[in-house]
């Protein structure tokens, strides 16, 4: 049975800028009665986590939001966990309460846009606030690693994307990136009955991986010219397109490629103020939907587990290095870079 820690301090790996990440003692996070501290054995590196326009103007944090742990201590009035749970927590959780959470858009209301664990992945314990722990705390079953486990936000994300694309059986689908976003997208689509799934990117090595992963065509995204989709589909462009690269071509041949009455979804983010040109009128005439996705809502996350529990989306073969906490500068060196890694994942305990 793991115990609370007897140290007053930690390690923790503090971000400055991608490739400016200090290992640094930080104080073990105190609990209140309602809250959970939970060792972190496993930290994945997020996209997002690498995004410069994102990260700069909070810096200096400690970043990390795919985590799964064990519950170390428990708050005198916690009743659903106990020491020795081993947990993945939902950093983004919402209120429940306000008219976006009563609609069911969860992902716009303020509480799950402000809400966080303390300090962050990337460090040795994180404190664990009492609405995360009521609906953001999820057990880790045992058919499950805990770097398997980390993968439960990520997808998450991703099925929550499909949901709000309406993705139905046997609809065809083209992934626009095939990072480790777009590669979970390849990787949920094969199991939940896609037809032709189809992925782009400008990296061969992840060209390749979204073949293994399921994709029936992979290519090079230069080369994804409409007709060049049209013959990798049969005839036909694609009743969904995601779009999960951040650059405003990927989302205007995004607009290009969508099949009449399809949908491109806009998973990906882009820099405040950047712009990408709309085709009006052939979005228009052809009666395609635009829509946007953002964090994965508790019923997400259930869901997740479920898929990566039962093996249907299976993720250990995304996993390219398991770093010690001591090099996690490399692993945002990696991920920035993009060239063969996958997935990163970080074991602070090591």
């Amino acid at each position: 049975m793991p115990k609370k820690p007897k140290r007053k301090t930690m390690r923790a790996a503090v971000y400055h800028r991608n490739d400016d990440v200090r290992v640094e003692e930080r104080p073990v996070p105190a609990i209140g009665p309602d809250e959970l501290l939970v060792r972190v054995e496993s930290s994945g590196i997020c996209g997002s986590d690498v995004m410069e326009w994102y990260r700069l103007k909070k810096a200096p944090l400690v970043l990390g939001h795919e985590i799964a742990g064990t519950v170390v201590d428990a708050g005198k009035r916690v009743q659903r966990f106990e020491t020795g749970d081993r947990v993945t927590v939902a950093h983004h959780v919402p209120c429940n309460t306000c008219r976006y959470c009563l609609a069911g858009h969860y992902s716009l209301c303020d509480t799950l846009r402000s809400t966080n664990f303390d300090p962050g992945g990337f460090c040795e314990y994180v404190r664990v606030p009492a609405i995360n722990v009521d609906r953001g705390t999820f057990i880790v079953p045992d058919e499950l690693s805990f770097d398997e486990g980390t993968f439960a936000e990520p997808l998450a994300c991703v099925l929550r994307g499909l949901r709000v694309a309406r993705f139905e059986p046997g609809a065809s689908a083209l992934v626009l990136g095939s990072g480790i976003s777009g590669l979970l997208f390849v990787k949920a689509l094969a199991a939940l009955g896609a037809g032709r799934i189809a992925a782009t990117d400008v990296n061969v090595h992840r060209l390749n991986a979204a073949k293994r992963f399921g994709a029936d065509a992979a290519l090079k995204a230069k080369d994804a010219a409409p007709w060049r989709l049209r013959e990798a589909n049969g005839g036909a462009l694609f009743d969904l397109v995601v779009v999960a690269a951040g650059a405003p071509g990927v989302v205007e041949q995004g607009f290009r490629s969508a099949d009449r009455g399809g949908t491109v979804l806009l998973f990906a983010p882009l820099a405040p103020g950047t712009t990408a040109t709309m085709p009006c009128w052939e979005l228009w005439r052809d009666q395609i939907a635009i829509v946007s996705t953002y964090a994965g809502p508790p019923a997400d996350m259930e869901r997740a587990i479920e898929l990566l529990r039962a093996g249907r989306v299976a993720v250990e073969d995304m996993i390219t290095h398991r770093l010690p906490l001591a090099e996690t500068a490399r692993g945002f060196r990696l991920v920035a870079e993009g060239k063969k890694s996958l997935k990163v994942i970080v074991r602070p305990q090591e």
